[in-house]
């Protein structure tokens, strides 16, 4: 079986390639940018820039032609890159014509299934059905663009035969994330503060932290989105976990970990939406999934791992 993971050098791509190549596959790896914190496994990983038509055509271009095709690339980010509107054109025009690349080549080139990464920002209601992504209204021009794509990848699909599955991930955690540099996730973006503030210092959250979440492993990603390519289910899948928690429990979670005593200091900023669940009834009933990885150990192997990176920076490594 031969894959084409498109954002194989993020970080669910990261974890994607790494499981595909266990599994037996022959992997294709893309991305703009080499893995930032370890060498991929994949086949083969080839650099460019997948806005430019002719660069996709280029590595879709297989014998045969790929059996799997990953989109996870996109211009994205945390709460503060995406909610904050400085980057909404860049946001949309870069991933909208990615995606329209892709689907074109995956066409063209004969590819047989095709996943993309859909997202939570596509709903508008706080217990994220399926079914509630309409009457759209995503509260930021990420999700809009998410919900067209995925629209569009439907109408591939039906005019042209090539299998879609489209997975919307909920907030996704681990080792290998990124954790600075202003598109860090609040999870990422929490660990790291808690990892270099001093005992007895103060860390700044954005808002009150009362602001409701959901957090998953990416390996217990990774699995879900293993189910849904083996399925033959047509229709957008939360792939994510359902265990709610507050920003200020999750900050807590994080102070016992460290083991620091630690005060917070709410300031005002981009938050997202107030209150996020997942409703997983799907995944259960049609996939035969849910995660299986708790809150407290995906957290504590988050943290643990931004601690080291936060060390090695100090150390100059």
């Amino acid at each position: 079986m031969k894959a084409l993971v498109l954002g194989g050098g993020g970080f669910i791509g990261g974890h994607l390639v790494e499981d595909l190549v266990k599994r037996g596959y022959c992997v294709r790896a893309v991305d703009v940018k080499l893995p930032e914190f370890r060498k991929s496994i994949a086949h083969e990983f080839i650099l460019g820039d997948l806005r430019d038509i002719e660069f996709v055509r280029k590595i879709m271009k297989t014998k045969n032609g790929f059996d799997e095709v990953y989109q996870l690339a996109a211009d994205m980010g945390g709460a503060t890159y995406i909610n904050c509107g400085f980057h909404d054109a860049d946001v949309m025009s870069n991933s909208v014509t990615i995606n329209v690349n892709v689907a074109k080549a995956c066409v063209e080139f004969g590819a047989r299934k095709l996943f993309f990464s859909s997202s939570a920002c596509v709903y508008h209601t706080q217990t994220c059905r399926e079914d509630e992504a309409y009457p759209a209204y995503p509260d930021n021009e990420y999700g809009w663009e998410k919900l067209f794509t995925e629209r569009m990848f439907r109408s591939f699909e039906r005019q042209y035969g090539i299998q879609v599955r489209v997975a919307r991930f909920h907030s996704v955690v681990g080792d290998y994330s990124t954790w600075d540099g202003g598109k860090e996730k609040a999870h990422s973006a929490l660990a790291r503060k808690v990892a270099m503030v001093e005992d007895g210092g103060v860390i700044d959250v954005i808002g009150d932290g009362t602001q409701l979440r959901t957090f998953m492993y990416v390996k217990d990603c990774v699995e879900g989105i293993r189910k849904l390519m083996d399925s033959d289910i047509h229709e957008s899948i939360n792939i994510g976990s359902d265990y709610l928690v507050s920003i200020n429990e999750y900050i807590d979670l994080l102070r016992k970990l460290s083991g620091k005593k630690f005060t917070l200091n709410h300031v005002s900023g981009s938050t997202g939406t107030m209150h996020r669940e997942c409703d997983l009834t799907n995944a259960r009933t049609l996939l035969h999934w849910e995660p299986v990885i708790s809150l407290e150990e995906s957290t504590r192997i988050t943290y643990e791992w931004i601690l080291s990176q936060c060390q090695r920076r100090v150390e100059g490594k």
